[in-house]
């Protein structure tokens, strides 16, 4: 078992992370020195409860951990379907902490008595989370609003925690089959740039400033806005929407709203934020979606926030339409070609699987098709074939996730297939728009400038050295002097060989020559060749065991071809 290069200060962590492994396919840890103790729990139950036990486990060990398990639940590629169902009904609840605190907070950051910024201010929160908790007030002017105070120590507990989660993935990318094929390290890090983010309000401000703007085209929409002077990076405070979960309405509460018209412009609005704006709001759980007095949806809790690289977006867009219109093998295309390919991807078994996958669900309503679901098994037909796709593709299937439970419960005959291919014209031509801004059009010239500057001096250089006879291509398909170097030594051991056997054979005849020279009773000249055959076949035995084996290996900054 290797040696943890732990601190002491983080043994009781690491043994509470070791038992955590253990729920989860025990058998790829071995080798790590992480295994823990149970190996057998994980065998004797089923996988939903193991997964329930998981989750039970994250709540205890904190809002790291919290966190982290609602990261892996966007993991299809990593985790079976059980882990992703439990891992994503985590509770982030926890119990207040003292108003006293919270005064002392919003002063401390404010500079300013809480008396004197607020004209009301609820001691009892709205709500509590292991991050944070929300109270009701209100500005000197009455304009209501909700600040939101985060929970003291919290940003210490998660830096430590994130040391050691960083010691623990290293040990693993190094000693467990599921470290080195999945990279810990690297989704590790993506998790504390994301956690880190969360935790500055500054930020979370300025997501709320961004969707509202993307998003103004939507009437039905609302996303609250930040009051800017009363905000900083511990404290935030917004616009109060009053309103109700969508998931705790009443069927004649639905009766009263146009549902069919939220659903549709909601998905509608997501598919803009995934393939035009490139920037989501990635957590819209039901707890985040809203029913306001006016009949519009509003959009809470902008910590959590998705960035799709301009590429990918368009690659995104042809997937789902292409899902939306039941063409398989263009989705593995896609996947191929936004994933990571490693050592073991099976090409076929990717196509064979996702082809099945979309036309399982051609046809369906919302009532029988989760898209989001759709995506993250796409994700994880991804992972078991060999190919790693971008976390981006996992964010996006999660939040399509969460969306299918919203627009099912707003109006569960919505079609989101055809909500795509009608949509798919549009967000192309946004798309496009988009494209041609002033800031990109002014970098294409720029870059049509240098091309028509640099030009005439490459075509003169390159018919100069045709005029001179000095043209040259360079192919880099083979090493020619690794090449000729083992023709070289292929020829000089066919050359010993001769020499070899001749000796051999000179000694042989040698043997019937009667001498007075003799050895051991043998013609001596014959004996003496026979010896000197010998060392040279030792000799050249040894090379070729040795040096040739040596020089199989790839030399230092080369890569083996």
């Amino acid at each position: 078992m290797p040696a943890l290069p732990f601190k002491l200060r983080h043994l009781k962590r690491y043994q509470e992370i070791s038992r955590l492994l253990r729920f989860v396919r025990p058998e790829l840890w071995q080798g790590s020195g992480l295994e823990g103790d149970g190996l057998e729990a994980g065998e004797e139950q089923g996988q939903a409860a193991n997964a329930e036990q998981l989750a039970a486990e994250l709540e205890q060990l904190g809002p790291t951990f919290i966190k982290l398990g609602q990261l892996l639940s966007t993991r299809a590629d990593l985790l079976p379907l059980p882990y992703l169902k439990a891992l994503s009904r985590l509770q982030d609840k926890v119990a207040p902490f003292p108003f006293a605190e919270v005064e002392a907070i919003v002063a401390s950051e404010l500079g300013v008595r809480l008396s004197k910024a607020f004209s009301e201010f609820e001691a009892t929160p709205l709500a509590a989370a292991s991050l944070a908790q929300v109270h009701r007030a209100a500005l000197r002017d009455g304009r209501p609003v909700v600040v939101k105070v985060q929970r003291p120590g919290v940003r210490e507990t998660i830096v430590e925690d994130l040391e050691v989660l960083g010691e623990v993935a290293e040990v693993l990318d190094r000693h467990s089959e599921v470290g080195e094929r999945y990279q810990l390290g690297r989704l590790l890090e993506q998790f504390r740039a994301s956690l880190l983010r969360e935790l500055d309000y500054l930020q979370e401000a300025q997501n709320l400033v961004t969707l509202a703007a993307n998003l103004a085209e939507f009437d039905r929409l609302v996303v609250p806005a930040p009051v800017a002077d009363y905000t900083t990076g511990r404290v935030l405070t917004m616009d109060f929407i009053q309103g109700r979960k969508v998931t705790a309405l009443n069927p004649l509460a639905r009766l009263e709203i146009d549902g069919a018209a939220l659903a549709e412009q909601l998905f509608s609005a997501y598919l803009k934020q995934f393939l035009v704006d490139g920037f989501f709001h990635a957590d819209p759980h039901p707890g985040n979606v809203f029913l306001t007095g006016d009949g519009r949806l509003a959009l809470l809790d902008l910590g959590m926030v998705g960035h799709v690289p301009p590429q990918l977006a368009e690659s995104l867009l042809k997937m789902l339409l292409a899902i939306a219109e039941g063409r398989g093998e263009e989705v593995a295309a896609l996947a191929e070609r936004i994933g990571r390919t490693t050592e073991g991807f099976d090409e076929g078994e990717l196509r064979r699987r996702l082809t099945e996958l979309v036309a399982r669900y051609q046809g369906t309503t919302l009532a029988d098709l989760q898209v989001g679901r759709t995506v993250l098994e796409i994700s994880r037909a991804c992972g078991e074939s060999g190919i790693f796709p971008p976390h981006e593709l996992a964010m996006l299937g999660k939040a399509l996730l969460n969306l299918d439970e919203v627009a099912r419960t707003l109006d569960p005959d919505l079609d989101p297939n055809a909500v795509i291919r009608r949509d798919s014209m549009e967000l192309l031509r946004q798309r496009l728009w988009k494209s041609a801004s002033p800031g990109h059009l002014f970098n294409a010239m720029m870059e049509a400038k240098e091309f028509a500057e640099m030009l005439p001096g490459r075509i003169n250089r390159i018919l100069q050295r045709v005029a001179d006879n000095d043209l040259r291509v360079r192919v880099d398909s083979i090493d020619e002097h690794l090449l000729m170097s083992g023709f070289q030594k292929v020829a000089n051991r066919i050359t010993m060989g001769l020499v070899l056997a001749a000796l051999i054979l000179g000694a042989a005849l040698l043997m019937r020559v009667e001498t007075g020279f003799r050895i051991l009773g043998y013609p001596g000249l014959a004996l003496l060749l026979f010896l000197a055959a010998a060392a040279c076949g030792v000799g050249l035995l040894v090379n070729i065991v040795f040096y040739d084996e040596r020089g199989a290996r790839p030399r230092p900054g080369r890569k083996p071809r």
